[in-house]
């Protein structure tokens, strides 16, 4: 996966994101499927988040920049945004 797959991942997660805000506030709230998808997106999102500052670190660093891993879930919802 290249910096362009990966933003282009983020537009899409972004885009469903916005979706799910706008059918919130227009209805009133979610059903409980659409907050769990939308608690998933914003997992998914800080994770692809992280991959591409990992990319980027790397990058900057002279290391390969394709030795980054997406983290699991709970290391990177305990980051400070």
């Amino acid at each position: 996966m290249n910096d362009s797959d990966i933003h282009a991942h983020i537009e899409s997660l972004v885009a469903e994101e916005h979706r799910l805000l706008d059918k919130a506030g227009n209805d009133g709230g979610l059903s409980a499927e659409e907050q769990s998808r939308f608690d998933r997106v914003n997992v998914e999102l800080d994770r692809y988040y992280d991959l591409l500052r990992q990319r980027r670190a790397r990058r900057e660093f002279g290391e390969d920049e394709g030795a980054a891993k997406m983290r699991p879930a709970g290391v990177v919802e305990k980051y400070l945004q």
